[in-house]
């Protein structure tokens, strides 16, 4: 028998309510989620990936997603040791490893990360001069990762990296720091100017000594072979000379009075016979003087 259309409105609710039931008792989780399941309250296990059914009504679920995320927290304000205020922001890398104290032990661990994030960076920043803040990022990001890590492991959490963004000092620092940077490129530019003046003069005074050297070298060489020159000479007229004989030699005397007779000048020449007799006489009157063993 055909339905009243009110027994049709009323079975086509429960139709929708059953589904609704249904919808939200079948969960399909991926791979890198996990459900948190709940039964009338009480945490009864963690459930995925894949398809589960959760019984109606009885049961509620949590997702909690496992892939590491980023906070980015803004720009805070830090007071350095030496009472100088900086702005710092930076990045936490987290990553849950444990899904049911994610979800038990911290309400909401993305907030409850980021206060613990700027309270741990400015207690550590407070702890340093403004020079080591300045210098030392990869100390601050080592210290803060690790006292977070203390923290949000009782939260399931884990801290894989902190990374500092930007260091904002206030604008007398900077304007400081540019003047100090000027000066350090003047201060290196005036060594650099200095070593190479002084590499000049080194390789300068080095050509010169061996310039020297080689000349005083050359005047040695020079003066070897003009010395070998004159004995070489002096041997060739040795040797000329020992073969000339008596009458070459006169004939040469001769040659010789006729180029002395040549001149303007005023000449006495005694002839070389004079001098060879006269010899001859003083040998002949002096007698010679012999040693006593030729006497006996």
């Amino acid at each position: 028998m055909p339905l009243d259309p009110v027994s049709l409105i009323l079975i086509i609710l429960v139709l929708i309510i059953i589904l609704a039931i249904l919808a939200r008792s079948i969960r399909i989780v991926p791979e890198y989620e996990r459900l948190v399941v709940f039964r009338l309250g009480r945490m009864i296990g963690v459930r995925g990936p894949g398809l589960i059914f959760l019984v109606p009504i009885i049961d509620t679920a949590q997702r909690v997603d496992l892939r590491e995320f980023v906070i980015d927290i803004p720009p805070q304000t830090c007071i350095t040791k030496d009472n100088a205020p900086v702005d710092i922001d930076l990045l936490v890398y987290l990553k849950v490893f444990d899904p049911v104290k994610s979800v038990t032990a911290v309400s909401n661990y993305v907030t409850a990360s980021t206060g613990m994030a700027v309270t741990t960076l400015r207690a550590v920043v407070g702890d340093l001069m403004l020079d080591d803040v300045l210098a030392k990022r990869e100390y601050i990001n080592s210290t803060l990762r690790a006292k977070l890590d203390e923290v949000t492991d009782r939260w399931g959490i884990k801290v894989t990296s902190v990374e500092i963004r930007e260091i904002k000092p206030p604008r007398e620092v900077q304007e400081a720091m540019i003047r100090q940077m000027s000066a350090e490129r003047t201060r290196r530019a005036m060594i650099l100017e200095a070593e190479g003046k002084k590499q000049a003069a080194i390789l300068e005074a080095e050509g010169y000594k061996e310039s020297q050297i080689r000349k005083a070298e050359g005047d040695k060489q020079a003066e070897i072979l003009r010395a070998e020159g004159v004995s070489r000479a002096l041997e060739l007229i040795n040797s000329a000379a020992s073969r000339v004989d008596y009458n070459t030699l006169y004939l040469q005397y001769l040659e010789a009075l006729k180029s002395i007779s040549g001149t303007p000048s005023t000449k006495i020449v005694i002839p070389m016979e004079l001098l060879l007799g006269a010899t001859r006489l003083l040998e002949q009157l002096v007698p010679v003087r012999r040693p006593p063993s030729e006497k006996s």
